[in-house]
């Protein structure tokens, strides 16, 4: 049975597994130690706090305009600021108020904003009555999610220029719109080369493959090992030069990776920026960075080259807001997509004409970026094209957060958390924990074909690779222990890796699948000692 499953996305094989880890009918057991998603139990309180608080507000500023039952009007920018300064006062207790007022502040004070037309923005986008204007992200709010990627996925360095933004329904939405997009304007064509570097949330394994791509693709590999023989996940400089091959017209990154959740360390980032500058200069970089907020000064690559990346970052991880569907797209405005675009052939370029010609008398000058907003929306439908507003205060409320802790508090409580968490899964494992300032520690991937080595020397590793399959120990798991897991294999990792997320169980809970884990192992080596006794 396990080998038939083989071939499923790890996704798709947990849903199997958790049915086995369900089979007496209690979910209580296996939902609690089902490590097998990487959604947060933890949610930013405070940024949702403000969002109903200002709701409220919203609301009364409704029924200013036009009260009639259930029927309210479109609300006024004039003097708004100062009537949401004055209910601020008069609901001072109100959950969130605190954080609007700094909210207030912040944007007059450290962006510049018109109090009017930034408490306006807020207003109008909560209460949802207009499009998305304009469509690729409201004005004010572009400028707070640029500041907050610039504090997070740049460490606060930015390159020359500016990014622009198109906030999107998460970072899977992202990655189909610039999958579409890439395909749709020629910059990417079936069969091309594409790399990717794996481990790899399992998706972007899989999208390549599909038939309206049929990429062929190039794997760079996280195989670096330490000096004890295990992988620190990390790219030797021979992997990274396979990016000097000029063929390969596109590199899709996670970064920290998904499963090890493990950042590029700067010296194999310095090696890689090197190799596309002097070897692939036209090579076009995507970037899914949705990890880099629990690793300590994380520097994405959308920083360090710019002009080559599209970065794609989504605030369900770091703020537990996988339900509200928050992600960005972020492009720099002096890029190779768009350099690209000016240098196809003629041909090319007259078929874009006509795809685009609806929108503008100057279809040409539509940049990557836009046509990417339209093509969410089969182009015909642009008009109607953009995130909706109260997600996008959702999502401002939540990148405000972060730029207003300037002692970066809830930064070191989440990533406290998940550090402790992989603590006590080591412990259970009996393992020692290797200090890694690269490490997020959001996931977990530990090999057992090589812990099972070290453990109980290369024979036995032999055995199991001779007598079961990687997927075995995950049934085994779910059927009798009711502890859910994911398989690395799944995400491009070694076959006898296991992924566990390391944010959605309590804390006893990674002692328990650890201990169990590794009691699983002794019965294994139970019965490989048996089976060796038999033959002797």
């Amino acid at each position: 049975m396990e080998r038939t499953y083989e071939q499923l996305s790890p996704f798709e094989l947990k849903n199997k597994l958790i049915s086995l880890a369900n089979k007496h009918g209690d979910t209580s057991l296996w939902s609690m130690l089902n490590a097998g998603r990487g959604n947060p139990n933890w949610v930013a309180a405070t940024p949702r706090e403000a969002f109903f608080t200002l709701g409220q507000f919203a609301m009364q500023e409704t029924r200013r305009v036009w009260k009639d039952k259930d029927l309210a009007g479109m609300p006024n920018r004039e003097g708004i600021a100062a009537r949401f300064k004055d209910y601020l006062e008069e609901h001072h207790t109100a959950p969130g108020s605190d954080f609007l007022e700094d909210i207030l502040n912040y944007g007059s004070m450290n962006l510049g904003f018109k109090p009017d037309a930034w408490i306006h923005e807020l207003v109008d986008g909560i209460v949802g009555d207009n499009y998305p204007v304009p469509d690729r992200m409201l004005v004010h709010l572009e400028q707070v999610v640029h500041a907050y990627l610039i504090q997070e996925m740049c460490h606060s360095d930015s390159p020359p220029g500016k990014y622009d933004l198109f906030a999107v329904e998460g970072g899977t939405a992202a990655m189909c719109y610039i999958f579409d997009s890439l395909i749709a304007n020629q910059l990417l064509a079936v069969g091309d080369k594409i790399a990717l570097m794996v481990p790899t949330f399992a998706p972007y394994l899989e999208i390549p493959h599909l038939s309206r791509y049929n990429f062929e693709v190039i794997r760079v590999k996280a195989i670096e090992m330490n000096e004890q023989g295990l992988n620190i996940w990390q790219y030797p400089n021979a992997e990274i030069d396979k990016l000097m091959d000029p063929s390969i017209k596109a590199l899709f990154v996670v970064n920290p990776s998904n499963p090890p959740s493990i950042a590029i360390k700067t010296e194999s980032q310095n090696h890689l920026i090197k190799v596309v500058k002097k070897h692939n200069p036209k090579l076009m970089i995507i970037t899914d960075d949705v990890y880099g907020t629990f690793v300590d000064n994380f520097r994405s690559l959308m920083a360090d080259l710019p002009f080559n990346t599209l970065g794609v970052y989504s605030f369900s991880k770091y703020f537990g807001a996988t339900g509200w569907r928050l992600g960005v797209i972020a492009l720099h405005q002096d890029n190779v997509y768009d350099q690209l675009l000016k240098e196809l052939p003629l041909e090319k370029a007259a078929a874009l004409t006509k795809r685009y010609g609806t929108l503008t008398l100057h279809p040409e000058r539509i940049r990557f970026i836009d046509r990417m907003v339209a093509d969410s929306r089969q182009v015909a439908l642009n008009h109607t094209a953009g995130l909706s507003t109260p997600q996008q205060v959702q999502m401002g409320l939540f990148a405000l957060l972060a730029l207003l802790d300037l002692k970066n508090r809830y930064k070191k409580l989440t990533q406290g958390i998940c550090h402790h968490r992989q603590e006590l899964l080591y412990e259970g494992f009996g393992l020692e924990l290797r200090i890694d300032p690269y490490d997020a520690a959001y996931y977990s991937q530990i090999d057992l074909l090589v812990w099972a080595k070290i453990k109980y020397g290369d024979e036995f590793g032999d055995y199991l690779q001779a007598n079961y399959e990687p997927t075995d120990i995950l049934f085994r798991l779910a059927e009798e222990s009711s502890i859910v897991l994911l398989n690395g294999g799944g995400f491009g990792g070694p076959e006898w890796s296991i992924r566990t997320s390391l944010a959605n169980l309590h804390d006893e809970a990674y002692s328990q699948i650890g201990e169990t884990v590794q009691k699983t192992f002794e019965e294994y080596a139970q019965s490989w000692k048996a089976n060796k006794r038999s033959l002797e």
